[in-house]
């Protein structure tokens, strides 16, 4: 059988569910010894595929990622799939075993599942079904198998430093299957915001710094950036604070409630699409805050990004919608669930941070993401809807013979 689509609906679901289930089983905490023993793990899996390579990489210290290389036979464009191993911690609320990989009628659950062992397990599973059926592609495929992605993609950014490269990228971050063509960059941001303490018996003549940041926090949530070049860049502009902390002084002393708050802290993180600048961003949100300061005379206010020392900023992304690897991407979709793919600056993933960037900016590489999970993501009982990991393989299986092409 040398049908892609034909291979593609043939596809051992049994087996494909099985795989996904051992690797959920692994408990990959980021930052922990779990990671490097399922890169270990994986490595022993492409190697039993008969893949021409497969090997650890190093990243920093003892973590290391997982490379697979399986060699085309020449003369077509190679394909690299990016996926990261490393999880966030199981939290309180699961009534299902984070790591027991249990398969029902409907889901596969288990930390991690989402987000985003089902995507890693995706492209694995579609490489193995063209092995095993005995086809032949013109151009290499490239499975990567990253850790750190939870510490601003220090994995993919090693990888790409090494000199790993493609001619195309499919990146499997949970979209639902959408194709995101577009998603922000990520910024962190403190703001300090001053005001004037008095006894509550006397707060008429204060200002309140904290009243100051309950008034100012819902029109930070609202903004967009001046610089969007287009609406689709604006629609994955966004400011969330996430801490808010006020008290006396800049010490936020805590014992003496009785007088008028005069500093507050804020801290939250941003998002601006490509082409865009945090220098930008900061600027316009100082624009809200002088006029918060112009409302509230004696009110001082300013904002700063905060970068973390040795670690990568996940940079945007973005693919032109008629690129080939996103039009293959979308036939492939139309052949497998026979509708057209979603595709664009897709929200809630187009404000998300993914390895996509390191492979865009630092890479070079055009590429898309598109992966299994999403709606559960980040939950307790995390899980995939079975029929879309299943044609998750499916569509990535077509691809990989549309953009290698089949020798």
């Amino acid at each position: 059988m040398t049908d892609p689509l034909a291979l593609a609906r043939a596809v051992d679901e049994r087996a494909c569910l099985d795989t996904l289930a051992e690797m959920v089983r692994h408990k990959s905490y980021s930052e922990t010894p779990g990671e490097r023993v399922l890169a270990e793990h994986m490595v022993e899996v492409m190697k039993g595929m008969g893949l021409d390579e497969a090997y650890l990489m190093p990243v920093e210290g003892d973590r290391v990622n997982a490379i697979g290389v399986w060699k085309g036979t020449g003369g077509g464009n190679s394909l690299l799939f990016n996926g990261h191993l490393d999880t966030n911690p199981a939290t309180e609320g699961w009534t299902v075993d984070p790591w027991g990989g249990l398969v029902d009628d409907d889901f596969i659950y288990g930390i991690g599942v989402s987000n985003m062992k089902a995507g890693d397990a995706a492209y694995l599973c579609a490489v193995r079904t063209l092995i095993e059926n005995g086809v032949r592609l013109k151009g290499d495929v490239i499975l990567t198998f990253v850790i750190g992605e939870l510490q601003g993609g220090v994995g993919t950014h090693a990888a790409v430093k090494a000199g790993l490269r493609a001619d195309y990228f499919i990146n499997s971050e949970p979209s639902d299957l959408q194709a995101i063509t577009m998603h922000a960059e990520a910024f962190t941001f403190v703001i300090e915001i001053e005001g004037v303490t008095r006894h509550l018996s006397k707060r008429e003549a204060a200002v309140d710094a904290i009243l100051a940041a309950c008034e100012v926090v819902p029109e930070l949530t609202g903004m967009t950036f001046s610089d969007a070049p287009t609406d689709e860049h604006r629609s994955i502009n966004r400011v969330h604070v996430g801490v808010m902390h006020g008290a006396l002084g800049r010490d936020l002393h805590e014992w003496r409630p009785p007088q008028v708050a005069d500093f507050v802290r804020l801290k939250g993180s941003g998002r601006y699409g490509p082409g865009q600048t945090v220098e930008t961003a900061l600027a316009d949100m100082q624009k809200v805050l002088d006029a918060l300061c112009a409302r509230h005379p004696g009110l001082k206010a300013t904002v700063t990004s905060e970068v973390r020392e040795g670690r990568p900023i996940m940079p945007a992304f973005e693919v032109a919608k008629d690129s080939p690897i996103v039009t293959a991407l979308n036939a492939a979709y139309k052949a497998v669930r026979g509708e057209d793919q979603p595709t664009g600056a897709i929200t809630p993933p187009g404000f998300f941070g993914t390895d996509a960037g390191h492979l865009y900016k630092h890479g070079g590489m055009t590429g898309v993401v598109c992966g299994p999970g999403g709606r559960y993501n980040t939950m307790p009982d995390e899980r995939v809807d079975i029929p879309d990991y299943l044609d998750c393989i499916r569509i990535y299986l077509v691809t990989m013979c549309d953009i290698c092409g089949v020798a």
